[in-house]
């Protein structure tokens, strides 16, 4: 049995058997959106700070670490964009850039925000030689234009996991695609932070009802267990 978060309220998953794909750890990657310096960098001049998400660098590590002692693939996916600029600011410029400005104020550095070969596009997060890296998503879902997909397929993934920031916003964009995709998604709660608490939790109520199972981490290792997925001693 699973816990689970329908519409902000922890609830038990029905026993059901078209629920068995978004849980079957054989065919699930876990896939940790943006968290590198552009978002989570302490310096004044962060281009797109996330300072909310700052809290969560520890926990990810430590669950991406019970996921490889289960034999879960991690993927970290960052944004990437051309230093000549022709990606966004001086090619087809991202919304994000124009509206989020409206509600935050004028972020100093912003143009630098996702910049290849800067500081800015360093992860947080702990990579180990094991996990895969998706380096070229140049808007705000981890589908547009990588070759993410591509690799998931290849891997035999039908399932995934999410983590990162923000939840109101690349989350929710890659809730949307995946399950466009027809991957089953499932939502970390608890590893997941959005542009206030407002929005992040009206951006999981939204998945919860519409794409996803919103989970806590916790919960979702137990899920994996329950269904054959075993932790190797180093990590218990």
């Amino acid at each position: 049995m699973s816990d689970i978060y329908l519409y902000g309220e922890k609830r038990r998953l029905p026993e059901d058997a078209k629920f068995a794909s978004f849980l079957e750890p054989a065919q699930t990657a876990v896939i940790s959106i943006d968290m590198h310096e552009g978002h989570l960098s302490e310096d004044t001049d962060c281009p797109c700070p996330a300072p909310r998400a700052r809290e969560i660098i520890s926990p990810i590590d430590g669950f991406h670490d019970q996921c490889r002692a289960r034999s879960i693939p991690i993927i970290h996916v960052r944004t990437g964009l051309r230093p000549s600029g022709r990606d966004d600011i001086k090619g087809g410029v991202s919304a994000w850039r124009l509206v989020f400005p409206l509600y935050v104020g004028e972020i100093p550095g912003a143009d630098q925000h996702a910049i290849q070969g800067t500081k800015w596009t360093n992860l947080r997060t702990r990579v180990e030689p094991g996990d895969e890296l998706v380096e070229t998503k140049k808007r705000l879902s981890i589908f547009y234009p990588t070759d993410l997909d591509f690799l998931l397929r290849n891997m035999g993934v039908r399932a995934v996991v999410f983590n990162g920031g923000f939840t109101d916003c690349c989350v929710l964009n890659a809730a949307f695609d995946a399950s466009n995709h027809d991957y089953r998604v499932v939502v970390a709660r608890d590893l997941v932070r959005g542009t206030n608490e407002e929005m992040e939790q009206a951006a999981l109520k939204m998945m919860s009802i519409h794409m996803a199972l919103i989970m806590d981490s916790t919960d979702i290792l137990m899920a994996w267990d329950a269904r054959g997925a075993k932790a190797s001693q180093a990590a218990e």
